[in-house]
């Protein structure tokens, strides 16, 4: 499994969610955050701006998932045709494990798991 995260523009973030949706991938999870890229910042007047706020968007899909979804968030997450600084980042990862806590089960890839004998909590 793989774990794709896209730091967007908070006003794409409806748009990448949609597509996402569309393409069938509804597991996400999002979150606000502030950073800065290459361009490190922006300058208005003499004010600059270095923290400027993002959107995080996670979720994990299968290996074979991987290109397209990537070129789902790259399409949806673009401004205007050629895009501009700022519109974001995505990256890749390789998941080793994932449990779901309700269950206790430990999951193969999206669609199969299996039973995990439940711990003693330490």
């Amino acid at each position: 499994m793989i774990m794709i995260r896209a730091i967007v523009r908070p006003e794409k973030t409806d748009e990448v969610l949609a597509a996402l949706m569309d393409a069938g991938f509804p597991a996400v999870t999002k979150m606000d955050v502030y950073g800065r890229g290459k361009q490190r910042g922006m300058k208005i007047g003499e004010v600059t701006y270095d923290e400027l706020p993002k959107e995080l968007i996670f979720t994990v899909v299968r290996e074979a998932d991987k290109d397209y979804v990537v070129k789902v968030i790259l399409h949806s997450a673009r401004t205007g045709h050629r895009g501009a600084f700022g519109d974001g980042k995505i990256f890749v990862s390789p998941v080793e494990e994932v449990y779901t806590v309700s269950s206790g089960l430990r999951e193969v890839e999206p669609e199969t798991s299996i039973p995990v004998a439940a711990a003693e909590p330490v």
